[in-house]
């Protein structure tokens, strides 16, 4: 009856060689990269088919031409979203792992949620006191011009979905999700997983300058303490999308 107690559950033997179906170091760090090649490939795809809809030549010069456009922009950020799901879901498949245990898909706790959302708070209102007393501004002025345009050519909410939901959720999944996963349980440990998944992650953003890098690497930071703490990449995600929601309204609708 004792595997009816929880006080006494039942004794379960580990095989001798046995090591959890997770990819390490290299593993990851190969996997990441194609996951990365994946998304771009989404997302340079769907301008591709933006262009080939409109009957121009299949060009560089087409393909920045409709790349600037907002909604364009907006499709490319949205169509990354499965391409990244769809890479990182055949790596934890081949290992043999469970999807939602891998990348730790499980809901945080209320106060979980609540001290994320308070340390980022605190993260990103410190970045606004440093910008304010450099006479910075406290968005990049191109992504400001893409979402002031966007608003005004009627790809407001267009865009709103692919900043504060596909976005998140793509580079959640790649950074907090599969990379902390697997260095985590490599040489790196936790602190190393977090660096180092926070480094990736501000390098996928490599379209700001040097002073935008150095917050988004500090947020970065949170986020995969946050992971960590709460084993929720949901939590991630939401943190993530509140951030990039906040911004967006910001900017499209209350700035000047």
């Amino acid at each position: 009856m004792d595997t009816l107690n929880p006080d006494h559950p039942p004794l379960v033997i580990t095989p001798a060689g046995y090591a959890p179906r997770v990819w390490k170091f290299w593993g990851t760090a190969l996997w990441g990269l194609l996951v990365f090649v994946a998304m771009f490939v989404g997302q340079v795809g769907a301008v591709l088919l933006l262009v080939a809809m409109r009957g121009l030549p299949l060009d560089m010069g087409s393909i920045q031409l409709v790349g600037k456009e907002p909604q364009a922009l907006a499709l490319s950020v949205i169509m990354g979203l499965p391409a990244t799901l769809a890479a990182v879901w055949l790596a934890i498949r081949i290992k043999k792992a469970s999807f939602v245990d891998y990348l730790a898909l499980r809901w945080p706790t209320w106060k979980q949620l609540l001290l994320g959302a308070a340390g980022l708070i605190v993260t990103v209102m410190a970045w606004e006191v440093v910008s304010r007393s450099l006479g910075r501004e406290a968005t990049p002025g191109f992504m400001s011009d893409l979402l002031k345009s966007g608003r005004d050519k009627g790809a407001a909410l267009l865009l709103l979905f692919a900043f504060s939901v596909a976005a998140p959720m793509s580079e959640e999944v790649l950074a907090r999700g599969f990379l902390f996963r697997g260095w985590s349980a490599s040489f790196l440990r936790v602190p190393g997983a977090i660096i180092l998944s926070s480094l990736v992650w501000t390098a996928v953003h490599l379209q700001y300058d040097l002073y935008f890098l150095a917050e988004v690497f500090s947020i970065g930071l949170w986020f995969g303490y946050m992971r960590y703490r709460a084993n929720s990449l949901w939590l991630t995600i939401v943190l993530h999308a509140l951030n990039n929601m906040t911004a967006v309204v910001l900017t499209m609708w209350l700035g000047e």
